[in-house]
């Protein structure tokens, strides 16, 4: 196959209260050779840091607040669109991409393009960071491989081998094709940052768009300060505020559709272990319990939107 061109290809990262390391990396990004990159501001980018990333030619979006992750994806997904864009590789401001990965997603899409296979988002193996625990993501049964090639493909069929269909991917590092992003819908604004991409993956899948992994490339991933470990799982140590939001929108999803009644049954044994073990790690506070409850009940009643205790 020919080698990818990034020509139609732009980068979007999301900001939020950036520190100048964090500000470099995207600037690192400007000079990828991509059709251009664009950086959300959901609160707290320096005045001076938005002066030096548009003096580097990158486009700096802001709403002059935190809309949350869902909200930010949108719109850069749309001026992307606006701009010209085919697919956009998605990265937060702690991601250090390799160079080539975003030429690498690029070829993999390409190949899953060949074998005939529609495809919303193809995402790199998720690299541990030193203190933090990366995400996994549990194949999607049933899902055509990519590997599936008559040999007659060849070196084809080979290259394909290292993809997989899972049944949902992290945003941050994977390339979204926006054709499907069109299709599929936009990221749901109302779960504001924790489960989007879950959501957004099992709603590709039910039309038809797989969500894949490519084996054979990888990125550190980052979430949260620290892991926490018990009843023989390890979750991520996030704020109570996002600790909350996931609880209500992993409840919410219980009313959809679209959302597996696998994946519905095991978040049903999952969430009541990763409530306790969050509460054991906050010391048993009472008012930490009261929230995630109020979060729980947040969830069956349809309550969305921004955490009322967002930071």
């Amino acid at each position: 196959m020919p080698e990818p061109t990034l020509g139609r290809l732009m980068i979007g990262i999301t900001l939020f209260r950036p520190s100048p390391d964090q500000v470099d990396r995207v600037l690192a990004q400007a000079a990828s050779g991509c059709a251009g990159v664009i950086a959300f501001d959901d609160g707290g980018l320096a005045e001076a840091d938005a002066e030096r990333l548009t003096r580097a030619g990158v486009t700096v979006l802001s709403a002059g607040r935190n809309l949350g992750i869902a909200e930010a994806l949108n719109r850069i997904a749309a001026a992307a669109r606006t701009a010209g864009a085919e697919t956009l590789l998605l990265l937060d401001q702690d991601a250090e991409p390799k160079a080539g990965l975003a030429a690498a997603l690029l070829a993999a899409r390409d190949r899953l393009r060949a074998a005939a296979i529609p495809v919303a988002v193809v995402g790199p193996a998720p690299a541990p960071a030193p203190g933090h625990k990366a995400p996994s993501y549990p194949p999607r049964p049933g899902a055509p491989a990519c590997g599936a090639l008559p040999p007659a493909c060849g070196a084809l069929a080979q290259a394909c081998g290292a993809l997989a269909p899972v049944q949902f991917l992290a945003t941050s590092g994977s390339l979204i094709d926006l054709d499907a992003l069109a299709r599929i819908g936009p990221f749901r604004a109302d779960f504001f940052i924790d489960g989007v991409e879950l959501e957004w993956c099992f709603r590709a899948w039910s039309q038809n768009f797989g969500c894949y992994l490519a084996r054979d490339i990888a990125i550190p991933h980052r979430v949260g300060g620290g892991v926490i470990r018990g009843f023989g799982i390890a979750m991520p140590r996030q704020p109570l505020f996002r600790m909350a939001t996931y609880l209500r929108n992993a409840v919410y999803a219980w009313r959809l559709s679209h959302v597996p009644l696998r994946w519905k049954l095991a978040q049903a044994a999952y969430l009541p272990l990763q409530a306790g073990l969050y509460w054991a790690d906050s010391g048993w506070r009472p008012a930490v319990l009261l929230r995630l409850i109020e979060a729980v009940c947040d969830g069956a009643l349809g309550r969305l939107g921004p955490p009322r205790d967002r930071v």
